[in-house]
């Protein structure tokens, strides 16, 4: 087989927090930005990437969750358990200190940790989680 990834989702609940964060923190392209009832999706992706992208998703905006669900959904949100992501860099050193310069919610400063990755960790305005490795 040949499989590659195209795009994964991530809940997002604050279109402007989000395309500030993904566009102007991370240096992501914004590749769409689509409104419809009220609602926004964002897809970004790393520059000179273009086969990955990142869609960020309303909760609210499967119809097949139900309220309760989507209020779950939102907690989890709030409390940064319900979804994650794990970027790479070769530089782990210079990009945490441009993460740190910005308004980036620092989680965890650059670790080598006891399974043989060196990461540091971080949120987005939704409350994911974002891991960044260090590939050598």
């Amino acid at each position: 087989m040949d499989l590659s990834i195209y795009n994964c989702f991530l809940p997002h609940d604050d279109h402007e927090a989000s395309l500030a964060f993904y566009r102007d923190t991370l240096g992501f392209e914004v590749r769409n930005d689509v409104e419809y009832g009220g609602m926004h999706w964002l897809t970004v992706g790393p520059p000179g990437q273009p086969q990955t992208s990142l869609v960020l998703t309303p909760p609210a905006a499967d119809p097949g969750v139900t309220e309760e669900e989507r209020r779950t959904v939102t907690e989890m949100m709030a409390k940064g358990t319900y979804a994650s992501i794990n970027l790479a860099t070769k530089d782990l050193d210079g990009t945490f200190e441009r993460l740190q310069a910005g308004d980036a919610e620092i989680v965890q400063e650059p670790t080598d940790q006891p399974w043989g990755v060196r990461d540091c960790a971080l949120r987005d305005p939704a409350g994911n989680m974002i891991r960044i490795f260090e590939v050598r």
